[in-house]
């Protein structure tokens, strides 16, 4: 595939001595709460969250943000709604955009699903679920019910990504539980009164049931025949494993065979691995090593990202879990199976005792390895009246690479990681344009954080691909260090990040080489590349 190469220059780094993440969530105007329930949670719905989306809506450059909101049984299909915000010079305004989507929202898939250039989105609810076409001119068209995505689930996690290889984006929607709020809704009951047939906890808390003990929900997967969606969840094979509880999202390139695998993290119940053989997909989960921790046990997974943390050229995973288990690092071996090295890569007593969700991979201090962000926070309010258990808000967590994939907490890395709330979606990207990676996390029935990156102490290169194609492979050499992306916004939990490639280069003065490697096998190499600035490449045809 031909490519044309632009370069744009960044502010040039400057440095700080240590991790420095401040909280600016305030100051760029995103203080504004979103809502999932009773502050009591009575029912497994209130207490998923909902998540965001960071892209370039408008074609500017920057990165504009996306916020699903929930409900309230009050006002169930007529509340707030979801908002979009443009980004005004890393500072954010609510604009009008018809995205409102005021159902009980949960997450956000983004993808050019109709090839015009634009980036489209998809916004996963309990009920119907919406695709809003990108009209090229600041607003979103709703696309009707028969392009045949809707559905009428309790969705979370979704994905656009080519599984058959056709050019076009195909979708991927996780679907939690089975749960009927008709009965809460016509009842007109008190829904903070003394409830009916509670479940335990620790220390004998009352709380909701669920998931456990309910039906799970049936995974979707959509084949893009030109703009409308067919349901090819059995054709394809994903119905042979899609009856767990579906929570987090990743499509990726596992097993370096050139077309789209896909991880599935599941609450209480087997993870999933799909491998992909020519358009069919077939559960590997367990003969990979991922569907259980090491010790052969299930684990109530949240969130999952993929990146190379270990050096060695392929995609390993982290899968955040529930409070009092780990969350689980999954390397990979390179032959088509997975390693739990949770403990021995020190990623095991730092996590056992938070309640994970939205996880990302990041180089925070842009030094050329792969560091952790992890969102915590309970899904029980109860657990702040009783000794055991943990805590409602948590904060949250980061992890540093101290080379090789072996991890370290690091404590006193500003005041944006002393925030405590119940954290649920994590997405990244670079919103003010420094060069560094940014965060934003959701707060169940809270206002989000925004964490500013303030730590650089490394130089920086960042490869944009154009247009931007699932899956597509970077490799990066420099200063004596190969690093692998790939290109791919759907992971952590309910949300989307920044799909251009960020790659910490450490001392390094120059970039070696960078190598594209296009889903269609060919390869652009680039040579001899300046550091500290943003590469655009564009494919055949742009």
């Amino acid at each position: 595939m031909p490519a044309l190469i632009f370069v744009l220059l960044l502010v040039a780094a400057s440095a700080y001595a240590d991790p420095f993440f401040v909280d600016a969530t305030r100051e760029a105007g995103l203080d504004y709460p979103t809502i999932s329930g009773s502050p009591h949670k009575r029912f497994i719905l209130e207490s998923t969250g909902s998540g965001a989306a960071f892209f370039d809506c408008d074609g500017d450059g920057d990165l504009d943000l996306y916020v699903v909101d929930g409900s309230t049984y009050a006002n169930y299909g007529a509340g707030p709604g979801n908002v979009l915000y443009r980004n005004d010079g890393g500072a954010f305004v609510a604009v009008a955009a018809d995205v409102e989507d005021r159902g009980w929202g949960t997450g956000v898939a983004v993808g050019d699903y109709d090839s015009d250039g634009q980036r489209d989105l998809y916004v996963t609810n309990y009920g119907a679920n919406a695709l809003y076409r990108n009209r090229g001119d600041g607003a979103f068209a709703a696309v009707p019910a028969p392009a045949g995505v809707a559905g009428d689930d309790f969705s979370t996690s979704a994905a656009f990504f080519d599984y058959d290889q056709d050019g076009d984006l195909d979708l991927y929607v996780a679907n939690y539980v089975i749960f009927d709020l008709e009965p809460v809704l016509q009842s007109g009951r008190n829904i903070g009164a003394a409830w009916e047939d509670p479940c335990v906890y620790l220390g004998g808390l009352r709380v909701f049931c669920g998931p456990q003990g309910m039906e799970g929900g049936r995974d979707r997967l959509y084949r893009n025949d030109g703009g409308t969606f067919a349901d090819a969840t059995a054709a394809s094979g994903v119905a042979a494993a899609n009856f767990h509880y579906g929570l987090g999202v990743m499509p990726a390139d596992f097993d370096l065979d050139g077309d789209l695998d896909l991880f599935v993290a599941n609450d209480e119940t087997p993870n999933v691995l799909f491998r992909n053989d020519g358009g069919r997909l077939g559960d590997i989960g367990l003969q990979a090593g991922v569907a259980y921790n090491g010790d052969g046990e299930p684990e109530a997974s949240m969130g999952v990202d993929a990146g190379d943390c270990d050096g060695d050229g392929d995609l390993d995973l982290y899968v955040t879990n529930f409070y009092g288990e780990t969350n689980t690092l999954y390397l990979n071996s390179g032959n088509g199976t997975f390693i739990d090295a949770t403990t021995e890569r020190g990623l095991a007593a730092p996590s056992v005792s938070y309640l994970g969700w939205g996880t990302r991979f990041f180089d925070f201090d842009l030094d050329g390895d792969l560091d952790l962000f992890v969102a915590n926070g309970h899904i029980y309010p109860q657990v702040d009246r009783a000794s055991a258990g943990g805590t409602y808000a948590q904060r949250n967590q980061l992890f540093a690479n101290e080379g090789s994939g072996v991890f370290s907490a690091v404590e006193g890395a500003g005041p944006g990681l002393l925030v405590q709330k119940s954290s649920r979606a994590t997405i990244s990207g670079d919103y003010d344009q420094d060069g560094d990676v940014d965060l934003f996390t959701t707060n169940i029935d809270d206002s989000p954080t925004l964490l500013r990156n303030q730590t650089r102490t490394g130089h920086y290169l960042v490869v944009q691909i154009d247009p931007e194609v699932v899956g597509t492979w970077v490799r990066l050499v420099a200063g004596g260090r190969t690093q692998v992306r790939a290109v791919g916004g759907a992971a952590s939990y309910l949300g989307h990040s920044d799909v251009r490639l960020h790659f910490g280069l450490g001392r390094a003065e120059r970039v070696e080489r960078v190598e594209v490697r296009w889903p269609d096998g060919a390869v652009t190499r680039l040579e001899d590349l300046p550091v500290d600035e943003v590469v655009v490449v564009q494919g055949a045809g742009n």
